[in-house]
């Protein structure tokens, strides 16, 4: 059985953050192929973030990215693929599992938004803070309502799902693995 993750980094969130780093632990424990996309090159700020035209043009670099990157793997042959993702890179993974018709599953950390136009219904697991400043933790609830899809809010959490507190941060951290891991291991 094949089995294929993609880590989707955020322009700022690289692989080797927690919430990246540990979820393709899981994936890999769970015998997935792991496949790690880099989007640096994007000059940004976080106040970028909520700029739409910005999100448009970075969203289209990083599709060519994903895409120049991907050219080689048949994810259509893959038994299970998952897409796990942090922030800019939530609406590349739902956009291009939506533009090339993969059945992704999707963890979505701290999305922004815009994954509203592309992610598929009941297909993902979604953690978000209660006090991002770059996504609207509402519109977030509501898009999972209405997408049917699983929704975690961190209380008092920003865009990196910490508080400030660092061992309340841990304690997060390994809620957030552990609901990772259920989902990966249903898979």
């Amino acid at each position: 059985m094949k089995k294929i993750a993609v880590i989707f980094p955020g322009v700022g969130y690289t692989k080797d953050r927690p919430l990246l780093y540990y979820a393709g632990k899981l994936a890999a424990v769970y015998g997935y192929e792991l496949i790690h996309l880099d989007f640096s090159g994007i000059d940004w700020s976080k106040e970028k973030l909520k700029d739409k035209q910005f999100l448009l043009n970075t969203l289209e670099y990083c599709l060519d990215k994903t895409g120049k990157k991907l050219e080689c793997v048949d994810l259509e042959k893959a038994d299970n693929v998952l897409f796990i993702s942090k922030s800019i890179g939530t609406v590349v993974a739902t956009a291009y599992a939506d533009r090339h018709g993969i059945n992704a599953r999707q963890i979505c950390f701290t999305p922004l938004e815009f994954i509203d136009r592309f992610v598929k219904e009941g297909n993902g697991l979604i953690f978000y803070g209660s006090a991002d400043p770059y996504a609207d933790p509402k519109m977030i609830s509501d898009i999972c309502r209405n997408k049917k899809l699983t929704a975690n809010c961190i209380e008092d959490a920003n865009h990196s799902l910490e508080t400030g507190d660092v061992l309340k941060d841990m304690e997060n951290l390994l809620s957030v693995m552990r609901k990772v891991e259920n989902f990966i291991n249903l898979l």
